[in-house]
């Protein structure tokens, strides 16, 4: 995962995805080879030199201010996970470090999953690793336990478990959602050699995640809704909420839930009535190595 190539094409496809119809931009005429911006239109956006945004683009540029990248990312309309992802790559001064030391899910966080009896939850770490889960996670999503280390794990299971068709109707969505989630997560870790290789892995094994990777579409864990079929309840839509840890901006609890009262939720409390005392919180006991 080069950085200065993954900045390069990040900027491509974002200036691609805009006219100047839509940014207000001046036209320079003539006739276009390519979709979206062209460079001087997006450094005349910016504030900038066209010589100047092309080094940026092209992953050559040395010292680029947190202004001059604040300027770029309003003219390119980037969001708040774009903005920060775009931070990250350009900036390897200020970029986090490589991880150097396995993720650890503290007793707290422990306990809150195990307060959580009722609703589906999970704890997620670097590369979309599932570090610990409740009964009812287990039941709806994955049997993590049966699972391989390496296999607990989101993009995994996504896309290279067959099953994750049948699990989830909206299968494209999601598989977008954690392709995104995954790029932000390389925003912060560019230099991690085990999610080069988990990347690496995912766009030999399947042309979808190659597709989406392509994309460059960035995205944090945040709120939404996610369909799931499952075997004995059907079909079930429940909302979900990221609770990132405050200790370790890597670590994020996931949360499902549904509206008292609607067939969701009464789903929901058929699958809490399979678990028993012996079938509590799990959680993964062995070492990360990073």
């Amino acid at each position: 995962m080069d950085r200065a190539q993954q900045l390069s094409e990040f900027l491509k496809t974002r200036r691609a995805r805009l006219s100047p119809d839509q940014t207000g931009a001046p036209n320079f005429g003539g006739q276009r080879r390519v979709p979206g911006l062209r460079r001087e239109e997006l450094a005349l956006l910016a504030g900038v030199s066209v010589d100047y945004y092309t080094r940026l683009e092209q992953g050559r540029a040395r010292n680029v201010s947190a202004d001059v990248l604040d300027a770029v990312a309003r003219a390119l309309g980037l969001d708040a996970d774009e903005r920060a992802y775009l931070h990250n790559l350009a900036k390897p001064s200020t970029a986090r470090k490589r991880p150097s030391r396995p993720q650890q899910v503290r007793p707290e966080m422990r306990q809150a999953l195990d307060a959580l009896s009722a609703v589906p939850a999970y704890i997620i770490g670097r590369r979309l690793d599932v570090l610990a889960w409740n009964q009812l996670a287990r039941l709806l999503i994955a049997d993590f336990p049966a699972l391989p280390t390496a296999e607990r794990n989101m993009a995994r299971l996504v896309f290279l478990d067959e099953t994750a068709h049948d699990l989830y109707p909206d299968w494209e969505t999601k598989a977008r959602d954690t392709v995104a989630n995954l790029r932000f997560d390389a925003g912060r870790h560019p230099d991690d050699p085990q999610l080069a290789t988990l990347i690496g892995e995912l766009s030999l094994h399947s042309a979808d995640f190659r597709r989406l990777w392509a994309d460059h579409n960035v995205r944090g864990k945040t709120r939404g809704r996610k369909r799931f079929a499952h075997p004995q309840l059907g079909e079930l839509a429940l909302d979900y909420v990221a609770m990132r840890a405050p200790d370790d901006p890597d670590m994020t609890m996931m949360i499902y839930s549904a509206p008292g009262g609607s067939d969701a939720a009464a789903s929901l409390h058929l699958l809490a009535s399979l678990t028993t005392p012996s079938t509590a919180t799990t959680d993964l006991q062995e070492q990360h190595s990073l």
